[in-house]
């Protein structure tokens, strides 16, 4: 086979892997005296099977693009490719029939409150025409992957915030979706109600294979989640790439706002006034207790002046700041043994 047949056989693959691909997406709102630019020229491609955050300040255009993407705001200009066709291009019956597969969460639920919990989840098949019978096993086959099988003929007003938003999961589950766009779906919630709606829509990712598109301002849901990430800033998208990568080589000035865990190696203004070494964790090592078998074989004290750490996907990312000794040996220890062990490292001298 020839270069040229193996880069096209690729080219192909990547395309079939592609879920959701925005191409040159912009969104102008027309306001009083003038305009106002909320997408401008958004380039994106979303795998099948990925949770895929979309974080940005508030403002930042993050809510009006998954709202473009299935329709609920029609961008000025560009393209929205689902399985490869264009959602702009869709008459009313194939737009309805889109958004059966590409259904949305919202943070504030959205629940018919005058209808119970398996009502709820039964309206999208009620529309769509599922036999009541079947309709009915399959509420409480997702009331089940929720976690509310006791609440089917409760109403909204009885539920939790964390209760509301899995029925409204559960909801959007009953149309059999590709695709969940989660647009601030956590954040109404509290932090451990938020791990719980987090952990769920996980598991639904793992087994059943849903592309799941997360809004949100919130780093600790991107930390938690998703397996790649796009920062969104002024309408236009800043930064993409795996979570790892752009968590630790964020460049842009809203990349760093929003993670601003690694300062640049370079930025040591805050220099100790002993001399110390800066090591820099970037995801390589997962579960190693890397200072305490520091300290143990190479039989030297280690003195921590500051650190600066976060987990990602079980993986330690920021850096750390040690005492030097001033054994000029057990300085090149340490130096040696954290190098072998893949991480970067670097001498602060003091003031």
């Amino acid at each position: 086979m020839s270069l040229a047949e193996t880069e096209n056989g690729a080219l192909l693959q990547e395309k079939k892997d592609t879920i959701i691909e925005l191409q040159g997406l912009r969104k102008i709102y027309q306001v009083p005296g003038g305009e106002v630019t909320a997408l401008n020229g958004i380039d994106l491609s979303i795998k099948r099977g990925d949770i895929y955050g979309i974080i940005g300040m508030s403002g930042a255009g993050k809510s009006t693009l998954i709202r473009c993407i299935n329709r609920l705001d029609t961008p000025t200009d560009g393209k929205i490719l689902i399985n490869g066709r264009n959602v702009l291009e869709m008459n009313r019956g194939e737009l309805l029939a889109m958004r059966r597969r590409v259904c949305m969460i919202f943070q504030q639920f959205n629940l018919l409150m005058q209808k119970t919990v398996a009502r709820n989840v039964r309206y999208p098949m009620e529309i769509a025409g599922v036999p009541r019978a079947r309709a009915n096993e399959r509420v409480t086959e997702l009331l089940k992957i929720v976690g509310l099988e006791s609440k089917a003929n409760a109403y909204p007003v009885q539920l939790s915030g964390g209760q509301k938003q899995r029925v409204a999961i559960a909801r959007a589950l009953a149309s059999d979706p590709e695709v969940l766009l989660c647009d601030e779906a956590t954040s109404a919630l509290d932090p451990m109600t938020t791990q719980s709606i987090l952990t769920l829509l996980q598991d639904i990712n793992k087994r059943m294979g849903i592309t799941i598109v997360v809004i949100t301002h919130e780093m600790a849901v991107i930390r938690q989640i998703c397996t790649r990430v796009a920062i969104i800033d002024g309408g236009t998208i800043v930064e993409e790439g795996p979570v790892d990568d752009v968590f630790v080589h964020t460049k842009s000035a809203a990349g760093k706002r929003l993670f601003g865990i690694i300062k640049s190696e370079e930025d040591d203004s805050a220099a100790p006034d002993v001399p110390a070494l800066r090591i820099v964790f970037d995801g390589g090592k997962q579960n190693q207790p890397i200072i305490s078998d520091l300290v143990r074989k190479c039989d030297v004290d280690v003195n921590i002046l500051s650190a600066d750490m976060k987990r990602v996907g079980g993986k330690s990312f920021g850096q750390m700041l040690i005492e030097l000794p001033e054994n000029m040996e057990d300085r090149a220890k340490i130096i040696t043994y954290l190098q072998g062990q893949g991480l970067t490292v670097k001498e602060v001298l003091s003031e």
